[in-house]
């Protein structure tokens, strides 16, 4: 490293916060009741809910609810008595109704935290706690999938992921180090795997 890097680097400080988006392995959708197995043909599991067709009323999953409702226990966060869904509008190709059903202001759970085991610097075999604080966990749906390697010159939309179900975990920039957020999300995919 040279002089001028590293002066570079002791004038800034690392801070890291992390976004984790979690399928939900549900055998049907957030809001219909489509399938959600991996490797069917192209938008064949689809329906007017899942494709935001006019008049289609989309009804919550409850094992989605329950699923998000245990992360959040393990997790250590509050669930809210109440919570409820917003469309958050953008637009993607792929995303067929023009705007997602997630959660912005009420979202399922807030404030809790996960302690993780870090590596010392060095390759020291000595570890230390670290205590990372979790704003938010929210359910949500996916949007469908791009597809750009099918033909030279076009892009096609595959469907069959739109209303697949989404937990997002939104960790505070609590952490300093790569191995922290290393750390962090082993352990909290440690943490989801088993729930």
């Amino acid at each position: 490293m040279t002089t001028a890097t590293k002066k570079t680097s002791a004038a800034y400080e690392t801070v890291i916060g992390l976004e984790v988006h979690v399928q939900l392995q549900t055998a049907t959708k957030i809001f219909c009741g489509c399938s959600t197995r991996f490797g069917d043909p192209p938008s064949t599991n689809v329906c007017p809910v899942c494709l935001g067709l006019p008049g289609a009323l989309p009804v919550v999953n409850r094992q989605v609810v329950e699923l998000a409702v245990r992360a959040a226990l393990a997790l250590n966060l509050e669930v809210r008595q109440r919570s409820q869904f917003a469309r958050k509008n953008y637009f993607y190709p792929d995303l067929p109704k023009g705007y997602q059903i997630s959660q912005f202001d009420q979202p399922l759970a807030e404030l809790g935290w996960l302690e993780v085991e870090v590596p010392q610097p060095g390759g020291q075999k000595e570890t230390y706690t670290k205590r990372v604080s979790i704003t938010r966990l929210h359910i949500e749906e996916d949007a469908g999938k791009s597809l750009h390697d099918q033909h030279p010159d076009k892009t096609f939309v595959d469907l069959n992921r739109s209303g697949i179900a989404l937990m997002e975990i939104v960790s505070k920039p609590d952490m300093r180090t790569p191995e922290e957020a290393g750390a962090y999300i082993r352990k909290l995919r440690t943490i989801l795997r088993y729930i």
